[in-house]
């Protein structure tokens, strides 16, 4: 008996002192993030050198630089274009060429074709596209809904709304974005407006374009005289169509569309995300990540082109120090701390910083589109964004309904009440937070996401959000709280699932 007790005794020593060793490195990294380097990092990050951070400038590249410097310290793999660990993406003014753009129909024996000078005008989308597909007919009353994939994708849609005042020539803007949703290569609508005219002067003003140029449907007016001027059969069609009182989609035999669309650059600029890559433990897991972000940009200075900065006084710089100071220097953090030996997960992890997001998302939008890996191969983005200010022992989880991120966050915190740090549902539904920053880039494109925030405050995109004013202590348990998190999502057997319902209503088809 004492001798096989004794044999189990050194059996179960030998597992346990891994497990410890394993619990006692993840302690230490931790316990690395602290309130000191979080608040020398905000000092830095928020300065007024950093002029503002505005998207772009030389003070958001000069931030961009910094990023990459640390994770390089770091020893993270690059992320970025050519072996860095920057990943920049265009900013182009862009002016359409209106007479050297097109719209065109037929089927071999009849047909049509215009300008963009003379009978159609560009509404929205790309300047520089050139798409066709075999056409389908959609008229009346339409109820977006009951539109399908299988008749829309892939085609060239000509839309013929039924009159509406209340929804404008152009029909009810959910009509035209589920066309856009259900895959169509383009839209074209037949009006006769007298509007036409200022619809063509519209489309000769410079367009501010980000990313892909040609990325997007084009959204095209066409004038019925002259449709009809080429083709008088079609006037009976597209009365019966606008008479409608419920949703017609005719396909239309062997006719097929194409749009031309033509532009010229009047001006390039180009801004930075940064990417830094810690690979997973495990030879099969470390093909999966999990994304930390947030956006290292801000509103700039008062008085540059289109900063949303207005000054106090003397002080003429939107530091940004929460906004988003705070999660920029989170993810900085946090990649130090997984760095660290014995905190390496099985899954590979992704620490990016974003720019543009004061803009409209920018950055994390090339992000999804332009992303290191495959993105079915990103599980989970943690996303950090106004996470220095407010109570002291609180921060909000948002998105926590809409998978089973919320679930383990919930385990993950309960496992930690050293950290007195409770994270709690959205405040704040009322004001779409969801949708208002990064994340909701990765949850249109199927990545399960948490959104965690504390919160606006008086000084939200002021020169007062300064660096001074951040609660350094209090964002340290925060981010020792991802910390934990980043682990539990990072080894487990199973990626995290969306709850059925919300994919179905967040992510795009």
């Amino acid at each position: 008996m004492t001798r096989r007790f004794g044999w189990a005794g050194l059996l179960v020593a030998a597992v346990l002192r891994p497990a410890a060793a394993q619990s006692s490195a993840l302690t230490r990294a931790a316990g690395s993030i602290t309130a000191a380097d979080v608040h020398r990092r905000i000092f830095l990050i928020a300065a007024d050198s950093m002029g503002g951070r505005n998207t772009p400038s030389p003070g958001l590249s000069k931030t961009a630089s910094y990023i990459a410097a640390e994770f390089k310290r770091f020893g993270l793999k690059p992320g970025g274009d050519s072996g860095t660990y920057l990943l920049s993406y265009p900013i182009a003014m862009r002016r359409l060429l209106a007479a050297r753009s097109s719209v065109r129909f037929g089927n071999g024996t009849s047909g049509l074709a215009t300008t963009l000078a003379e009978g159609a005008a560009l509404l929205s989308g790309p300047t520089s596209a050139e798409l066709g597909g075999s056409v389908v007919l959609v008229g009346g009353s339409v109820v977006p809904d009951s539109l399908k994939a299988e008749d829309i994708r892939d085609r060239v849609v000509v839309y013929v709304p039924a009159p509406n005042p209340q929804q404008g020539p152009g029909g009810g803007f959910r009509t035209l974005q589920r066309f856009g949703t259900l895959g169509a290569k383009a839209v074209v609508i037949v009006v006769d407006s007298s509007a036409f005219a200022n619809y063509q002067r519209m489309q000769l003003q410079p367009r501010l374009v980000v990313g892909d140029a040609n990325r997007g449907t084009p959204l095209v007016v066409l004038q019925e005289s002259a449709v009809l001027a080429q083709l008088p059969e079609a006037g009976q069609q597209f009365a019966a169509l606008r008479a409608a009182s419920a949703t017609e989609v005719h396909p239309a035999g062997d006719w097929q569309g194409q749009v031309v669309l033509r532009d010229t650059v009047l001006t390039l600029e180009y801004a930075p995300d940064v990417v830094g890559i810690l690979e997973g433990s495990d030879p099969v897991l470390k093909h999966e990540y999990v994304v930390f972000s947030a956006h290292m940009d801000h509103v700039g200075t008062a008085g540059q082109p289109g900063s949303q900065c207005a000054a106090m006084g003397a002080d003429s710089i939107c530091n940004g120090a929460d906004d988003d100071g705070s999660g920029t220097v989170g993810v900085v953090e946090l990649a130090a701390a997984f760095s660290r030996p014995g905190a390496r997960p099985k899954r590979s992890l992704i620490f990016l910083t974003v720019s543009g997001e004061e803009e409209g998302l920018w950055g994390s939008a090339w992000f999804v589109s332009h992303p290191p890996v495959p993105l079915p191969q990103i599980v989970a983005d943690l996303n950090a964004d106004m996470i220095g200010r407010n109570w002291k022992d609180t921060v909000v989880a948002i998105g926590k309904e809409h998978s089973d991120l919320g679930s383990t966050l919930n385990r993950v915190n309960a496992a930690h009440a050293e950290l007195h740090m409770t994270a709690i549902d959205d405040r704040w539904p009322d004001e779409n937070f969801y949708s208002r920053s990064d994340h909701f880039n990765f949850a249109r494109r199927g990545v399960p996401i948490l959104f965690f925030f504390n919160g606006t405050h008086p000084d939200y995109h002021q020169p007062s959000d300064s660096p001074d004013k951040i609660d350094a202590e209090k964002e340290s348990r925060i981010l020792k709280l991802l910390f934990y998190l980043g682990q539990e999502v990072a080894n487990a057997a199973q990626r995290p699932k969306w709850v059925a319902e919300s994919y179905r209503q967040i992510v795009e088809p």
